[in-house]
């Protein structure tokens, strides 16, 4: 094959989910197979590149300072969902079991990979608990060592004695499993079958 084509494959080879043959696929489709699609893939990326960023509030994606979940007056600003990763907020709204507001970490802690408090969006959250209003933190974070030390870290350092009601998901989530992959089922009876966080 030529320098170009491997250069291309090694990049796509870096992205999620991707390994040596579906990185091979991928580069034939847009190489060979549908030439035509390259153009709006490049244009796509670079628009969403320069468009989407973090929420200022919530850290879920967004194209201005504040995300539609974080503007939106229906939704209930008491109550927060917190979750690992902006993908498992997606699989939660696509489940319609959640009408309340987010607030995503952008990880869990990890102190063996160096992920330590300040890696995580917890200042904001921390900012948001400081307000008063917020009544009811919702854990959605993964059922594994690292999820349960995140979990402890913000019931004892950022609700502290505060009266905030402190719960978690875990009913039909396997152990170690996470939100992103769960389906909507096991979502919803998830959220519906929190329990207080000790």
């Amino acid at each position: 094959m030529t320098p170009a084509y491997d250069s291309l494959l090694q990049q796509l080879k870096r992205l999620p989910s991707l390994g040596y043959r579906s990185a091979e696929r991928v580069a034939m489709h847009l190489l060979v197979e549908k030439p035509d699609t390259m153009p709006e893939l490049l244009d796509a990326m670079k628009l969403a590149r320069e468009s989407v960023c973090r929420c200022q509030i919530c850290g879920n994606m967004a194209e201005s300072e504040i995300c539609a979940i974080c503007e939106d007056g229906n939704r209930d600003a008491s109550t927060i969902c917190v979750v690992e990763h902006v993908p498992d907020l997606i699989a939660i709204e696509r489940s319609s079991a959640w009408k309340a507001r987010y607030h995503v970490l952008h990880g869990k802690l990890s102190p063996i990979h160096g992920v330590d408090p300040d890696k995580l969006n917890l200042r904001s959250l921390q900012a948001r608990i400081q307000t008063g209003e917020v009544t009811e933190l919702v854990l959605a974070l993964s059922n594994d060592i690292e999820g349960q030390a995140t979990c402890h870290f913000i019931q004892e350092e950022l609700v502290e004695d505060r009266p905030i009601k402190v719960s978690r998901i875990g009913f039909g989530l396997p152990s170690g499993g996470g939100v992103t992959y769960a389906d909507s089922v096991t979502l919803r009876s998830a959220l519906e079958g929190r329990r207080t966080y000790e």
